[in-house]
This record gives C-alpha cells, sequence and structure tokens, in this order.
C-alpha cells in the first residue's frame, strides 16, 4: 500500500486545521498530527520547559517524536496540520518523507489577507497555543511580515509529488476528493520511481 503524507501550508486562520480533521474523515486510515494540538499541551503542563526565546524547539521535538512514531510504528495516512511556510524547513520534511517511501502532498491554504483578517478578528479559538502572541490578529500580522518569517515562501510545483492550492472555501471537498479518489494514480506513481 502506498502511503500519503499530506502537509498543509498557510497562514493562521485559512482553514488548515478544518482542512485536515475534513480530509481525515474521509481518506481511511489516516491520522492528523497538528502541531497547535502539541503547543496546547505543552503551555497547559510544560509552560516552564519553554524556551524563552527563539523557535519553540520543544515543540517541535514532540511533534517529530509523534511524526517519527506514527510513519514507523503505524500504518496511517499522516496528515500533517501546521503552517509549513518555510521552503527549506517543509522541503526537509518533504524529502524524509521521500526517503521513506510515501507519496507526498501539499496543500496551500491560500485565502486573500482581506479574508484572514476578518476571520481572526471574529475568531473564538483558543489561545492557550500561543507563546509569545496574546492574539491571532498578531500572528497573522507576524506571518505577513517577511522580517519575522525568514524563509517563507509559497509551494511551487516539484517540491512534493501532487501539489494542490486552494484559495477559496468552496474548494476544499473538490481537493479532498482529488486526494482520496485517484489512490491508483499514486501506486502507479509510485511504480514509476
Amino acid at each position: 500500500m502506498t502511503r500519503l503524507v499530506i502537509m498543509t501550508v498557510g497562514k493562521t486562520h485559512s482553514g488548515k486545521s478544518t482542512f485536515a480533521r475534513s480530509l481525515a474523515e474521509q481518506l481511511l486510515n489516516s491520522v492528523v498530527i497538528d502541531q497547535d494540538t502539541h503547543a496546547e499541551f505543552i503551555n497547559n503542563f510544560y509552560r516552564s520547559l519553554l524556551p524563552m526565546e527563539g523557535p519553540n524547539t520543544l515543540k517541535y521535538a514532540v511533534s517529530q517524536t509523534i511524526v517519527d512514531y506514527a510513519m514507523n510504528e503505524t500504518s496511517f495516512h499522516l496528515i500533517l496540520c501546521n503552517s509549513n511556510l518555510s521552503r527549506s524547513g517543509r522541503l526537509n520534511l518533504l524529502d524524509h518523507f521521500k526517503e521513506k517511501g510515501f507519496t507526498t502532498i501539499l496543500v496551500h491554504l491560500d485565502i486573500p489577507d482581506r479574508i484572514l483578517q476578518a476571520r481572526v478578528v471574529n475568531s473564538d479559538r483558543s489561545t492557550a497555543i500561543f507563546r509569545n502572541a496574546t492574539t491571532f490578529e498578531e500572528v497573522l500580522n507576524r506571518q505577513e511580515t517577511d522580517a519575522y518569517f525568514k524563509d517563507v515562501a509559497a509551494p511551487v510545483e516539484g517540491e512534493a509529488d501532487y501539489l494542490y492550492v486552494i484559495r477559496h472555501s468552496d474548494e476544499v471537498q473538490n481537493v479532498i476528493g482529488k486526494i482520496i479518489d485517484e489512490p491508483k494514480e499514486y501506486e502507479s506513481w509510485n511504480d514509476k520511481t
């Protein structure tokens, strides 16, 4: 069986978690691995261990442990739900999965900024995932500035085996359908490599 790793890419409130949950409901034998869940767990139970500055290495370590376990100890398709805005980080992770025989899929939720701004203003999501921010509006503003996120780049063809771009929420089900309805295409692609 060809295993899939589906990686979401997008800014805060672009619909990554909603997409991942919807896909998991329809893609048999799949699991969602969501870094926001890990951040909330750490903030609630291990806040004193968080690094004061720089990357949240504790969150990344927890996520990596879960990904490694799911990759090596299960047969699940993996749905990685986090922003994945850094091209170099995304490529390193995708290369790792390709080496393990996974078919890689990127789903870029490229929702217009005006829609994201409205979503963050009206958000009722828990802020328990934050380490340095206080609002989702602050997170979105940081994501929009190159100074904060070095190496931020939209995915391009060739980064993964497949790339799907969603620019409007009406396109979500169509992309999910393409991912779950074409397993033969994934099988034949792997036979060629």
